[in-house]
């Protein structure tokens, strides 16, 4: 009995790891120094990242090298600010945090009243300098607008290139889309959704993605990963979250061969 309750606690406490190593990665992360006009470093600088849609902050202050760090900061735009006595506030917007992104985002604090502000439009790619690994992050407006035969969001893991599909189970319980990444076979490809895993546990090859309404984006990771991973390619996906503004889909899905094009050669065209 004791040794079923020690594989229990055992069961539960590798569970936790492994959800918060996954929720990082449905996740972004800001990090950056802070610096005054002289180059010197500035601690104790409150800094605070916004996300513009829902309106909820994360803060932070910086250590005794000037250095932040916001973690697990959902997807989506932000505006980041930093504040001291002394100092003007800074203010940046702009900034379009995508999933598994850690872009560095260094702060200059002039001198002047904490009232005055120094605003800055970031509306440049942030670089990503921080990770070694290679790869491609497909944004909602491509998932939205691109067609797709069946609604099938798994299919545009391809537009990131170094990634074909190999097949396509069919059945019940081995039901998803086999797709090699990064010249991996299919079930080398670790495929996350909002941070949990997201694999056939039968098959080990990945569950088809929500459809287009339902995803926010995904990235798909080609090679370079971390050692953490645990695979030689991975797909990252995150699900829409809700936002101040009310808003909704409607649309209709309905094929019949009356749509179809008649070929050249065919006398009639079929009916309903």
């Amino acid at each position: 009995m004791e040794r079923i309750i020690v594989g229990l606690w055992s069961a539960l406490f590798f569970f936790v790891l492994t959800c918060s190593v996954s929720w990082a990665q449905a996740t972004a992360q800001v990090s950056g120094t802070v610096r005054d006009q002289t180059g010197a470093v500035l601690p104790v600088v409150t800094v605070t990242a916004t996300q513009t849609e829902t309106g909820v902050a994360r803060t932070t202050l910086t250590n005794e090298t000037g250095s932040y760090v916001l973690s697990n900061l959902a997807v989506g735009p932000y505006r980041l600010e930093a504040t001291l006595t002394g100092f003007r506030t800074f203010a940046q917007s702009g900034i379009v945090l995508q999933v598994n992104a850690s872009p560095v985002i260094n702060v200059v604090l002039q001198v002047g009243q904490v009232a005055e502000q120094v605003e800055v439009q970031a509306d440049a790619a942030l670089v990503e300098t921080r990770t070694s690994s290679v790869g491609q992050v497909i944004e909602n407006q491509r998932i939205l607008e691109l067609p797709l035969n069946g609604r099938n969001v798994t299919d545009l893991i391809t537009l990131a290139g170094a990634a074909v599909q190999t097949g396509t189970a069919t059945g019940r319980l081995f039901s998803g889309t086999q797709i090699s990444v990064g010249g991996s076979v299919p079930t080398g490809t670790d495929y996350s959704l909002d941070g949990a895993n997201h694999i056939n546990f039968l098959t080990g090859v990945g569950l088809d993605l929500p459809f287009p309404d339902a995803t926010q984006e995904f990235k798909v990771e080609t090679g370079g990963l971390a050692a953490n991973r645990g695979s030689s390619s991975a797909v990252a996906a995150v699900t829409k979250s809700g936002t101040n503004d009310f808003h909704g889909d409607l649309f209709e899905f309905f094929r019949n061969d009356l749509f179809n094009a008649r070929q050249y050669f065919s006398p009639t065209k079929s009916s309903l």
